[in-house]
Order: structure tokens, then sequence, then C-alpha cells
């Protein structure tokens, strides 16, 4: 495989015919989409191995969901071979979600799942399957928790598969947006504690286009109350010393609603929201990112 060497490319291919086995052991999916490379690399490989009549993408809407990522799911999915429907979820009617515990994830997906579950039956569909990687499994994920009392698998693990064998594969089977950065929940950008809304997370939306507008590729503006803290990879934050783009994005982001706005010294990393409970000097990610 294009990238690895004669070791790397066989313990890839390897861990491919793990994943079809296993695929063709269930006959048919509904594979959990939410338009980014892990769940693009499942339902890719799904429809390659049951056919696109065994294989259904259905993805989350709600106002957590990137403006992007609701744009191009249903194109998406099509040029990887696949039906797709949208399902709306409703977790904005639930208090245990909006009140934003650090749980907020497990309510989340509880929802989600919820409803993917009797879809699948009603679809004569015989298991619901997610993007989960082996990388997910050591970070701080309450939707794992969900998962599991859904009954939904998660088949790239299952296998073996971490994030940059998601990457690689993915390449090698044409998916388009193998390189594409992680696009998470936009829920996960409010610190716990504060009420999630609608109208933040549009906020944080514009916010996160805007940046990258600019030609930021990778990362993330976590909302603080009326502070907006930005993370960019550390190789970015020189960016920054240009006194015209500063104003721009503190014109812009005041614009938005935001009082202060900061840049993370730390630099780009998933789960930073996490380091209050796990403490600074905790590096992983969470489900969200």
């Amino acid at each position: 495989m294009s990238g690895l060497n004669a070791s790397e490319g066989r313990e890839l291919a390897d861990k491919y015919a793990a994943l079809q086995e296993l695929l063709r052991g269930w006959e048919s999916v509904l594979v959990a989409f939410s338009g980014g490379v892990d769940s693009a690399l499942a339902l890719r490989a799904a429809v390659l191995t049951l056919g696109p009549g065994r294989v259904l993408a259905v993805t989350g809407r709600s106002p957590a969901v990137p403006e992007s990522d609701i744009a191009g799911a249903a194109d998406l999915a099509a040029e990887l071979g696949a039906r797709h429907i949208w399902l709306d979820t409703e977790e904005f009617t639930d208090e245990n979600y909006v009140s934003n515990p650090t749980n907020r994830c497990y309510h989340c997906k509880t929802e989600l799942y919820g409803q993917l579950a009797p879809l699948a039956r009603r679809e004569g569909l015989a298991v619901v399957i997610n993007g989960v990687n082996v990388d997910d499994l050591g970070d701080y994920r309450p939707g794992l928790q969900a998962a599991g009392e859904h009954d939904v698998r998660a088949p790239l693990a299952e296998c073996g598969l971490r994030k940059v064998d998601v990457r690689a594969l993915a390449a090698q089977l044409d998916v388009p947006i193998h390189d594409k950065p992680a696009a998470p929940c936009l829920s996960s950008r409010v610190q716990y504690g504060e009420r999630i809304t609608p109208e933040k997370l549009r906020r944080i939306d514009k916010a996160e286009q805007y940046l990258r507008a600019r030609g930021f590729r990778e990362l993330r503006v976590r909302h603080h109350d009326t502070l907006a803290r930005i993370e960019v990879p550390a190789d970015e934050i020189a960016r920054f010393a240009d006194e015209s783009l500063r104003a721009e994005i503190v014109e812009h982001f005041r614009r938005l609603g935001y009082q202060y706005v900061t840049l993370d010294l730390l630099g780009f990393r998933t789960g930073s929201m996490n380091e209050v409970l796990l403490g600074a000097g905790f590096a992983g990610g969470d489900v969200d990112g």
C-alpha cells in the first residue's frame, strides 16, 4: 500500500481482510455515518464487502453538527456508493445533555443509538456499526458506554485499526476525505457546566469557518462564556504575529458576540476541555475533540 513499507503494508492488508471477514459475518449493516474519515472508511469497506443493497448510511442531524458536515454528508455517502438517510436527533430536549455535564456525550449517543437500533430493524439490517478505532478506546469517551448499551459494534477497533491505519486504508480505498481533519460535534467546544444552546453552537461554527477561510485547516474555537480560546497547531501560532490578521479576527469574533479573544499557546490538541478533569498534563482526546 502506498506510503507504507512492506511490513506495514502486509499488516494493514491483514487488518482489512479481518474487517471484511467481520462484515461478511454480519451480512448487512447500518452505519452511523458522521461524515468523518473513520465512519467513511467503515461505510466504504461495508459497501465494497457486502454490496450497496446491504448497507445504509444514517447521519444524525442537529444544531451540534457543523454546517459544513451537514452540507456534505449525503454527497459523500453517494460517492462512497451507499444509500443515505438523515435522522433528526433530539438531544436538545434532554436536560441531561444541554446542562453539559462531563458525560454529555453519553446522553447524545444514547439519543442517536436509541433511534438507530429500531431503524435498523425496520430496514432489515442485522447490525449497527460506528467508526470508532483503537486509538479512541484509550480516551475519555462516555459515548462508548452508550454504544455498548445499544449493541453498536465498532469493526475498525475490533480489527485493530488505529487512526494512522484508518487514513492509510481510506486512501487505498479511494475515500476522498482520507486526510480530512477531525470535525467533532460543536458541543465539545463548550466548557463543561456551561449550558449548551443552538445559538452558542452557531457562533462557534461561524468562528471556525472564518478561521478556515483564512487558511487554518486544523483548529478549534473553545467557548468559555464571553471568551473564545483559539487552538491551532503549534507551527501555525506564529501567524498571529501579523497585526492585521489579529485585528481582523478580533473584530469578527466580537461581532459574533465574544468579548475576549485568546490564543492557546499550547497549540491544537484534541480533547483539551478534558484537561480540567484529568489534569493539565493530559494529552489525549475525547469523543468530540
